[in-house]
C-alpha cells in the first residue's frame, strides 16, 4: 500500500477485509443480476432518480419558505418547484424519461471525446495516448448509443448501472485481498 496511508488507516482496513469482501461479491452479484435485466435495472434507476428530484425539490422549496426573508426566496421556491416537476414526470414515465437520458449521455460521450482528443493530440504530455485511446472509446460509444437510440433507450442505463456496480464489486474484493495481506502493528 501507498505510504500516505496512515497506519491506524492500515490496520482497520486490515481488520476490515472480510467487510470489503462481502460487500464486494454482493455487489458483483446484485451486478450480474441487473446486467441479465437490463430494462428492470434502467427502469429502477430513473424511477429512483425521479424520486431523488422530487425530495431535493421539496426540500428546496421547505428551505425557501423556512428562510422567507432571504434574498434567494423565490429562487428557491422555483428551483424546487421545477425539481418536484421533473421529478413527477420522470417517475410517472419512466420509459421516456430513460429515451431522454440516454440521449443525454450519447451526446456527453460524443462532446467528451471531442475534448479528450483534442487535448491529448494538441498537447502530447506525458500518457498522452491513454487520453487518446479514452476519447476514442468515448467517441465510438457515444456514435453507437445515438445511431440505436430510441431503440436501446431501456437497455444502455441498466447496462451502464450494471457494468458499474461489477466494477465496484471487482474493486472492492480485489482491495478486501490486498487489505488482507497487509502486516499487522504499525508499518
Amino acid at each position: 500500500m501507498a505510504d500516505y496511508i496512515h497506519w491506524a488507516s492500515r490496520e482497520d482496513l486490515r481488520k476490515g477485509w472480510l467487510g470489503f469482501m462481502l460487500l464486494g461479491i454482493c455487489l458483483v452479484i446484485l451486478g450480474m443480476y441487473a446486467l441479465g435485466h437490463t430494462i428492470f435495472t434502467t427502469i429502477v434507476s430513473v424511477q429512483i432518480f425521479g424520486w431523488l428530484l422530487i425530495i431535493a425539490g421539496v426540500m428546496e422549496a421547505f428551505y425557501g419558505f423556512w428562510r422567507r426573508r432571504w434574498g434567494g426566496f423565490f429562487l428557491d421556491l422555483l428551483t424546487g418547484l421545477l425539481y418536484v416537476a421533473i421529478g413527477v414526470m420522470i417517475v410517472a414515465s419512466p420509459a421516456r424519461a430513460a429515451e431522454a437520458l440516454t440521449l443525454l449521455i450519447a451526446f456527453y460521450l460524443i462532446l467528451a471525446a471531442f475534448f479528450r482528443l483534442f487535448a491529448a493530440i494538441s498537447g502530447q504530455f506525458q500518457h498522452w495516448f491513454w487520453i487518446l485511446c479514452h476519447g476514442a472509446i468515448d467517441l465510438v460509444l457515444g456514435i453507437w448509443i445515438w445511431r440505436s437510440w430510441p431503440l436501446d433507450s431501456l437497455l444502455i442505463i441498466g447496462l451502464f448501472v450494471s457494468i458499474d456496480l461489477m466494477l465496484n464489486g471487482f474493486t472492492l474484493v480485489m482491495l478486501a485481498l490486498a487489505a488482507r495481506k497487509l502486516p499487522a502493528g504499525n508499518p
